[in-house]
């Protein structure tokens, strides 16, 4: 019996790559020598090059490639040396000082998710200058692309910003099949977790990007609190739009709200009048309503 031939090696090419180094964790303390405050950022990066090494994958040869344990020291080193004023700020620094230690690498993309602390109140109800809470699931991020032959992009943003409005909410006059079941409703939980990101046609006046960041997520969070939604698609808009108008800088706003519902208890069969006081929270399955507002 004629043993099977091997089949032929498949002709392939490599079609794109990019390598670096991810879940870079830091914390960089800045100390007030007069009055003992102290202020913490904490960030999270993630740094992927792209450039001319491709006989790394291809060969085995890295010569060209900086070791990714390189790329996640220069991270650490840079934010003792040079402070972190921003996330937006830092990760510009971080791509240029790559740039100019790989001459293989043709662009550097710098992720950065920044978590939120706040002050514990003092003895005396002021903030506290060294103690802090971390109260919040949000995390601010930024992502900074910086070309070798080009002007840095940046993008600014938020994620997992959890948000509630239990009555101003409606959902009704929608399209229905033989197994549509959803009743209509003019009342209702809004429960959301609001993960957005905005481009910016140029840096915000004076480079203050978390002013200008903190001013684009309050106009969204007003439209939240303040508007009547009609839906979650409506609500969305409305809160990019506002994104757009709080920073002429923005080019764009990109959207991502899941539904998370809140389902009402029935509590008659207990014997005991329903007055719609209970409800019980459910994350999945859950709607997920994605945009993006642009500037026109």
């Amino acid at each position: 019996m004629q043993a099977p031939s091997t089949p032929p090696a498949p002709t392939a090419r490599l079609a794109s790559n990019r390598y670096g180094k991810a879940r870079v964790r830091l914390a960089r303390l800045r100390r007030d020598p007069a009055g003992g405050r102290h202020e913490i950022t904490e960030l999270c990066a993630e740094v992927l090059s792209e450039g001319d090494w491709d006989t790394s994958f291809t060969a085995g040869d890295n010569s060209a490639v900086l070791p990714t344990d390189t790329i996640k020291n220069s991270v650490l080193a840079l934010a003792a040396r040079e402070g972190i004023a921003s996330a937006e700020a830092f990760g510009e620094q971080v791509g240029r000082h790559l740039l100019w230690r790989s001459p293989a690498m043709r662009s550097v993309r710098v992720r950065l998710e920044e978590t939120v602390w706040e002050r514990l109140p003092g003895a005396d109800g002021a903030p506290h200058p060294h103690a802090f809470l971390q109260r919040q699931r949000e995390r601010w991020t930024a992502e900074i692309t910086v070309p070798r032959e080009s002007a840095p992009t940046f993008a600014s943003g938020v994620a997992d910003v959890c948000l509630l409005k239990t009555t101003g909410s409606a959902f009704s006059g929608f399209l229905r099949d033989a197994w549509t079941t959803l009743p209509e409703t003019r009342d209702r939980f809004f429960s959301t977790m609001l993960t957005s990101r905005w481009e910016w046609a140029k840096p915000p006046a004076g480079d203050r990007w978390r002013e200008a960041n903190e001013a684009i997520l309050a106009a969204m969070l007003r439209v939240f609190a303040d508007e009547f939604s009609e839906s979650v698609q409506a609500t969305l808009y409305a809160m990019g739009t506002a994104a757009l108008g709080a920073a002429p800088e923005v080019a764009r706003v990109r959207l991502a709200m899941p539904n998370r519902h809140y389902l009402p208890f029935d509590p008659v069969p207990y014997g005991i009048e329903d007055r719609r006081e209970v409800f019980v929270p459910t994350d999945e399955p859950h709607g997920q309503i994605e945009a993006e507002v642009e500037r026109v």
